[in-house]
C-alpha cells in the first residue's frame, strides 16, 4: 500500500504542528460511496462551524446578562468537540467506506449515535451548558431582546445538525445492514483482526473498486470477494 504524507488538517506553514492524517476521497473512497462520505465531511464542517458560532451567540448572553459559565463552556465545546468529533465517528467511516470494514461501521453508529444526542440536547439549549438553544433562546427574550436574536441563529444551527445527523444516521445504517452488515461480522474482524490489516484493507479496497467499475460496464459479469454496499448517495 502506497504511504501519502499527511495533509489533514491543512495548517498554515507557520504553526509549528504537522497534519495528523491523510484524507483524499477522490484516490481514498470508491466512487459508489464518495458523495456519501463527502456528505459526512460537510456535517462534520457544519457542525464545528454551529460550535464556533454559538461561542458567539454565549458572548452575546453573557454581554446581555447571562453567567459568564455558558460562555466558558461554549469555549471548551468547540476545542474540544472539533477535533475528537473527527477522530471519534467520521475518521471511522471514512475507513469503513475505504476498507469496506464492519468494525469501522460499528465504531461509527456507535460514536454518531452519541453525536446525535448530543447535538439534540445543545438544540434543546438547557441553561449553563454553554449552548444557545430553544430554551435559553426564548426564555431570554425577555431580558434582552438583541442578545436574543443573536442566540437564535446558532439555535437554529444546532437544529438543522440534529435533524440532519439523524437523516445521516438512518441512511448509512439502511445501506449497510441491506448490504448484510451485522454486529457478528464486526466481531469476526475485531477477533481475527483483519480490520487492521493493510494487506487485507487493500484487496477490500480493489475488490470495491473494481465493483464499480464493473457496474459502469454494463455488458461484463460482476464478480465480487466482499459485499458491494451499492445505493443511493442521496442523503
Amino acid at each position: 500500500m502506497a504511504d501519502y504524507p499527511n495533509n489533514f488538517p491543512p495548517l498554515p506553514s507557520f504553526i509549528p504542528l504537522k497534519p495528523c492524517f491523510y484524507q483524499d476521497f477522490e484516490t481514498d473512497i470508491p466512487e459508489i460511496h464518495r458523495t456519501t462520505a463527502k456528505r459526512l465531511y460537510y456535517l462534520w464542517m457544519l457542525n464545528s462551524i454551529t460550535l464556533a458560532v454559538n461561542l458567539i451567540g454565549c458572548l452575546a448572553w453573557l454581554i446581555g446578562g447571562g453567567g459568564a459559565v455558558n460562555f466558558g463552556l461554549a469555549f471548551l465545546w468547540l476545542i474540544l468537540f472539533t477535533p475528537c468529533s473527527y477522530v471519534c465517528w467520521f475518521r471511522p467511516i471514512y475507513k469503513a467506506f475505504k476498507t469496506d470494514s464492519s468494525f469501522n461501521f460499528m465504531a461509527f453508529f456507535f460514536t454518531f449515535t452519541c453525536q446525535l444526542v448530543i447535538s439534540i440536547i445543545q438544540a434543546i439549549g438547557i441553561s449553563g451548558w454553554g449552548v444557545c438553544g430553544w430554551i435559553a433562546t426564548i426564555s431570554f427574550f425577555s431580558t434582552s431582546v438583541g442578545a436574543a436574536v443573536v442566540m437564535l441563529i446558532p439555535t437554529i444551527m444546532f437544529t438543522a445538525v440534529a435533524l440532519l445527523s439523524f437523516v445521516a444516521l438512518t441512511k448509512v445504517h439502511k445501506f449497510y445492514r441491506g448490504a448484510g452488515g451485522s454486529m457478528s461480522k464486526a466481531q469476526e474482524e475485531w477477533t481475527t483482526g483483519a480490520w487492521k490489516n493493510p494487506h487485507v484493507q487493500q484487496a477490500a479496497q480493489n475488490a470495491a473498486m473494481g465493483a464499480a467499475q464493473g457496474a459502469m460496464s454494463p455488458n461484463q459479469p460482476q464478480y465480487s470477494a466482499t459485499p458491494n454496499y451499492g445505493y443511493s448517495n442521496e442523503m
